[in-house]
């Protein structure tokens, strides 16, 4: 496939490595300029464009740029075919990007996305921290394999997401429409716990909105909790341990 990632952080870098290496046709474009692209994230085959040229004649498009923000490529989707798959990997964390009210009153985060953009989007790759997706991906058919939620409203656009999910080392689980996306966002118990898709399921039903928001506008302080240096399963064991 086609595939744009608009953004060429710890995800979308990632993003671009592993789709790569899957055989897609992949781009990287940054708000910074093709040149602020990482050599490492071009390793596999990825190429970097302009912002400006990143969009045109994709058949996925993958946003992984702050939560927010992404209102300021509404004119850059405004030439895109309704054809393109627009995936969501953002999170909301208002002590690290500031408070959005409609989102603080109620609204669905990537329901927010998709208003800003004007446009219907898929949330997948956020409920994984990015040190889990860059070293815990393995085949298809591997015990313990990792489980990634997909929500979103249209049936062919969210196959399409599931199927680079398992392309990039994870097994894609439909979490259902857009509506329900809040479930896999920080901090419920499906959210960066690394659950199989035996337990993935029961963790997403399992989410309370209030006391997840709750948890999540914790964070600094349970991060201040940890050892120094902490590794990935420390970070794990403390998203778990949240909702026990």
């Amino acid at each position: 496939m086609k595939i744009t990632v608009i953004g060429a952080g710890a995800i979308g870098g990632n993003l671009a490595r592993k789709l790569s290496l899957a055989g897609h046709d992949v781009q990287v474009a940054d708000a910074r300029g093709a040149e602020a692209v990482a050599a490492e994230v071009l390793e596999a085959g990825a190429r970097a464009v302009a912002l400006d040229e990143s969009a045109e004649g994709r058949d996925v498009i993958i946003l992984s740029i702050p939560f927010g923000v992404q209102g300021q490529l509404a004119d850059l989707f405004a030439s895109v075919s309704a054809e393109t798959v627009v995936i969501d990997t953002s999170n909301y964390y208002p002590h690290l990007g500031g408070r959005i009210e409609e989102v603080d009153s109620g609204m669905v985060e990537s329901m927010y996305v998709s208003e800003l953009l004007r446009r219907p989007v898929v949330k997948a790759w956020n409920a994984a921290l990015a040190e889990t997706q860059r070293t815990r991906g393995v085949p298809a058919g591997t015990p313990g394999r990792i489980a990634i939620p997909v929500a979103g409203d249209s049936a062919e656009a969210k196959k399409v997401a599931m199927s680079l999910v398992d392309d990039t080392g994870f097994d894609p689980y439909d979490a259902g429409p857009l509506a329900d996306s809040w479930r896999q966002q920080p901090m419920g118990p499906a959210y960066c716990t690394e659950l199989t898709l035996d337990e993935l399921p029961a963790a997403l039903a399992a989410a309370e909105r209030a006391k997840d928001t709750a948890v999540r506008d914790s964070m600094p302080e349970r991060f201040a909790a940890l050892p120094a240096n902490p590794g990935l399963d420390d970070v794990v064991e403390m998203n778990r341990a949240a909702h026990r």
